[in-house]
């Protein structure tokens, strides 16, 4: 059984931390969350948690992962959970790519949000970007049947090889990009909207 770590709210104890306690193989949704019957979306890369927080308090009957890999965003986040009382919001601190292919259970996320996955620019820090065959293989045993991924980027020449490895995916195909309501903006949207495009797509699981 996997581990959750208690964060004092104001009124009660808010489960947010989820640490797994087998690192090498896939959970099962009853490990990560109490009410295992809800959906799982899942927010990569969660960052301050402004996205994140929003959905859940939009979406009290659905279950939201939020990984991030640095510790002191993911105090922050869990101190945000924790004032807001959300039951429905839990945390890991993983790589997202180490997360999706090992940790997180097979057949069981219906969403995955990918907002501005750090692209690597130079040619030689390529191999370091998220998005790989791998990756995709990860995203495919993870899903549900119609279970979808959106994605978002500032970087046209990432978005467009993102684009191009999905579509020439089988297992995957292009629907209407998912467009968040202004309060689900992240902070890092927020930063650059109006000076930079932002490129939006979404796939759904075959």
């Amino acid at each position: 059984m996997a581990q959750t770590e208690l964060i004092s709210g104001p009124k009660k104890n808010v489960p947010i931390r989820w640490i797994p306690t087998d690192w090498i193989a896939p959970a099962k949704v009853e490990d990560i969350f109490p009410r295992s019957e809800r959906p799982v979306e899942v927010d990569v890369g969660c960052g301050k948690g402004r996205f994140l927080l929003a959905r859940a308090r939009h979406h009290p009957n659905v279950n939201f992962l939020g990984i991030e890999r640095l510790l002191g965003r993911l105090r922050k986040v869990e101190r945000k959970v924790s004032r807001a009382q959300l039951d429905n919001v839990r945390l890991l601190r993983c790589e997202a790519s180490y997360a999706v292919r090992y940790l997180l259970p097979t057949a069981a996320i219906t969403t995955y949000y990918i907002f501005f996955p750090d692209p690597w620019p130079k040619a030689r820090h390529h191999d370091h970007r998220l998005f790989s065959a791998d990756f995709l293989s990860a995203l495919a045993r993870t899903l549900v049947s119609g279970g979808q991924v959106h994605l978002a980027t500032d970087h046209e020449p990432y978005f467009l090889e993102i684009q191009d490895l999905l579509r020439l995916d089988h297992r995957f195909e292009s629907v209407p990009p998912f467009e968040p309501i202004e309060e689900e903006r992240t902070d890092f949207e927020l930063a650059f909207l109006g000076r930079r495009t932002i490129f939006r797509a979404s796939f759904r699981k075959i």
